[in-house]
């Protein structure tokens, strides 16, 4: 019978943990050369399971409830793990504009001055 040789209790060696290389972000190149820009003050939410819809249109009657449909001129559709970077990509610009300009009052009846009279 052969006798296992005996050596010191030695930990093998183990690759070196390596504390995680901090994130950089990677700039992106992004060819806008065709980009059509539209103007949207109306926007829709909608989703499945897998994908948000946004709609985006015009209404020509931002005070009180339109008397025409809007009419929808732009949809995009995301998945959710971009509707998530989409959001805090927004939230980030928001939160900037309104730091430098003042807070931005979403409800249009709070924003109305009153008429002046009698």
């Amino acid at each position: 019978m052969a006798k296992e040789s005996e050596t010191p209790d030695v930990p093998a060696a183990e690759p070196q943990a390596q504390a995680p290389a901090p994130q950089q972000r990677a700039q992106v190149q992004v060819d806008d050369a065709g980009t059509v820009s539209l103007y949207a003050n109306f926007c829709r939410v909608t989703g499945s399971p897998e994908e948000l819809i946004i709609d985006f249109g015009l209404n020509p009657q931002p005070v009180g409830i339109p008397k025409d449909p809007i009419k929808v001129t732009q949809r995009i559709i995301v998945n959710y793990y971009t509707a998530k970077r989409l959001l805090a990509a927004l939230s980030m610009s928001v939160q900037r504009h309104e730091a430098v300009f003042g807070v931005l009052e979403t409800d249009i009846q709070k924003r109305l001055k009153p008429q002046g009279g009698a």
